[in-house]
């Protein structure tokens, strides 16, 4: 590249984050340049070979109705499909798939780099490149200088990154792959505040060397769930064969030897060589077996790397042991007893910029043109990053555009929460998405998550035209039964009792609807649809009555669960009123004033109002730290200025 050439938008890393950001971008319709490490290791999965999960599987869906490309992928390159908590209640019920790792990451190099108006080029950043406060371009290994309208740190473990294995030390992102050494600095030289974080990975197995016949199988769910609308039609099924897990646990003589290392000064995680925080809820098997010392066993899932390949990832067993206490360890496990290992796990070291320094369109407060997303900003996962990179990447576009950012709420999306998250609180450790941060996590459900963002997804314009048209299909579907269900008229009859009493429910006494039949716990829509018709169709055959599955889960949520979501709708409103509110220039003036201080804030609220400052009066009450008797003061003093301030300037400090 000539250093005359600009890009509109240059990605800096070729992970999950980056490759979704990329793709963006050029999408988008703007010339985007992808610079990372090594272009044979695009969207490499580094960790477990696995997409979604509990919270997870809700981004990745989410990621997919905005138009992103990790749905489609790992519906394409999946080889094991489940529905999590499927027993439990709508809005913790998660899709997640194992992945073919050398098939995914095949799969999406081959879309980064045959999408128009997206370039790649190989090297590694050890700068950034900063005009007048704005984020021009980035420097190279190699001496040179690319120039961007906007740049989009993607930089995941690499930002100088460290591995530790036992005593050892090896300066890298992850296995085989050095750091990216010198950004750092650069960030810190241009005002940013760098942190470190710890994360982990399993040593891999030779599943020849597993004794699979004493374990417990784990065979996946047929029909398969799907995460993208491109696979919407009900007739979809996995291109690639389907496999198997199997599960294992830990054992007393496991933990023995994991105390007896610890004990001994061989964890680095214990004995001070490793400074950075590891995940609260991934935890390595050392941090397990000494914070937890009541539990005596821990599961194991064993999940194949994919079709062509023999290498087996034991989720659970993280550890930065030595080599020879991995293999000690694992030979105690039921089923491991001959184990052999292909690969050893390891810690792994990096910086992070304290998201706290962000806008919710993932902007750099202190540097213009510049955004960051995915474990740069503090996460961890692959879903996680692929779904803030995918905002980088069209946020960046409408910087450029001179369009409002894309800042989705709290009650919209699981990505809301996620960024919301992180631009107000911050994070010591890397963050994790749980449907439990969500406080309205039953309007955040998979099954609605077309109704929940169609209309921004249509604003955005990322989404392909298909996946548009499946959309406006599935939403006219879930609309066309709900019609039925509240027109449909149930008569009290013997066949109508019968099917009833079949299906482990009262008779009728006296005429109803469909819809209010739904509500009872024990009838699905397909039986109700049965006996409307009066079609002799038996209890066990009256669910081939229904043809689109996904269709169907949604109505009879929407129908089963009313009165829980009439209640989280209004929780919803209430906080949007605060979200409504928001905090202008003329506040913070206020706040910083020396001689109009703002009565009754307290030097600490007033202070982080002032580091952090907040979009709205919703996100200020989510501060930590911020009492509600802070918030009712901010409220007082809006009402206050709104009395006497020209509306002109009140405008919003967002960005």
């Amino acid at each position: 590249m000539r250093n005359s050439d600009v890009v509109d938008v240059l990605v800096v890393g070729g992970g999950h984050a980056g490759c979704e950001a990329a793709l963006a971008s050029a999408r988008l319709g703007h010339s985007t340049l992808l610079v990372t490490g090594n272009i044979d290791r695009l969207a490499v999965m580094s960790c477990n070979p696995a997409i979604g999960g509990v919270g997870k599987g809700h981004l990745v869906k989410e990621l997919d109705v905005l138009g992103g490309e990790m749905g489609r992928v790992a519906d394409d390159t999946g080889i094991h499909f489940r529905t999590l908590n499927e027993s439990r209640g709508p809005a913790v019920r998660a899709t997640r798939c194992q992945s073919d790792m050398d098939r995914y990451a095949a799969m999406m190099k081959r879309v980064v780099m045959t999408t128009p108006n997206l370039r790649l080029r190989q090297d590694d950043v050890v700068g950034l490149v900063v005009v007048d406060g704005r984020a021009v371009g980035v420097t190279t290994r190699h001496g040179e200088t690319l120039h961007a309208r906007t740049v989009i740190l993607t930089t995941g473990t690499f930002l100088s990154g460290l591995l530790h294995r036992g005593s050892d030390k090896i300066p890298g992102g992850r296995a085989g792959e050095g750091p990216a050494a010198g950004l750092s600095s650069s960030l810190a030289a241009h005002g940013l505040q760098i942190g470190r974080l710890k994360t982990g990975t399993c040593p891999r197995i030779d599943v020849r060397s597993i004794d699979l016949s004493i374990l417990e199988e784990q065979r996946p769910d047929l029909p398969a769930p799907r995460f993208s609308l491109d696979h919407s039609s009900p007739s979809w099924a996995p291109p690639l064969t389907q496999v198997s897990c199997f599960m294992t646990r830990t054992t007393t003589a496991t933990h023995n030897v994991i105390r007896e290392a610890v004990s001994s000064g061989r964890s680095p995680l214990f004995n001070g060589s490793i400074d950075g925080k590891g995940p609260r809820y991934c935890p390595s098997l050392e941090d397990k077996v000494i914070r937890f010392p009541d539990k005596d066993s821990h599961q194991i899932f064993l999940e194949p790397h994919g079709l062509d390949t023999f290498e087996v990832y034991p989720n659970g067993l993280s550890t930065s042991l030595p080599p020879d206490v991995q293999l000690e360890f694992l030979r105690t496990v039921p089923g491991l007893e001959n184990v052999e290992v292909t690969r050893w796990g390891y810690a792994v070291e990096y910086d992070y910029v304290e998201p706290t320094q962000l806008w919710p369109s993932l902007q750099t407060r202190t540097i213009a043109n510049l955004f960051c997303a995915g474990q740069i900003n503090g996460t961890t996962g692959y879903e996680e990053a692929a779904i803030q990179g995918m905002l980088a990447g069209i946020n960046a576009v409408h910087l450029l555009d001179d369009k409002p950012a894309v800042i989705l709420r709290r009650d919209q999306a699981y990505l809301g929460v996620l960024v919301d998250d992180l631009v107000t609180k911050g994070t010591d450790e890397p963050y994790r998405m749980f449907t439990s941060r969500a406080e309205h996590r039953l309007v955040l459900r998979e099954d609605n998550v077309v109704s929940r963002l169609l209309e921004a997804s249509e604003a955005i314009g990322l989404s392909s035209a298909g996946r548009r048209d499946r959309a406006h299909a599935f939403e006219a579907a879930v609309a066309a039964e709900m019609r039925w269900l509240k027109n449909a008229k149930i008569e009290a009859s013997p066949k109508t009792n019968a099917l009833l009493i079949a299906a482990g429910t009262s008779p009728l006494t006296e005429n109803t609807t469909a819809e209010r039949l739904l509500r009872r716990p024990q009838l699905s829509l397909a039986i109700i649809k049965a006996i409307a018709v009066g079609a002799d169709v038996a209890f066990d055959a009256a669910v081939d009555v229904v043809i689109d599955p996904a269709v169907v889960f949604h109505v009879e949520v929407e129908f089963k669960y009313g009165g829980y979501l009439d209640r989280a709708k209004d929780d919803v409103a209430r906080e949007r009123a605060l979200d409504d509110e928001a905090l202008p220039e003329a506040l913070f003036s206020r706040l910083s004033s020396t001689t109009q201080r703002l009565q009754g804030i307290s030097n600490e609220v007033r202070e982080k109002l002032l580091r952090l400052r907040p979009q709205t009066l919703g996100q200020a009450s989510r501060l930590s730290g911020i009492t509600p008797a802070a918030v009712g003061l901010l409220a007082v003093e809006l009402r206050r200025l709104r009395s006497i301030e020209p509306s002109s300037s009140l405008s919003s400090t967002a960005s």
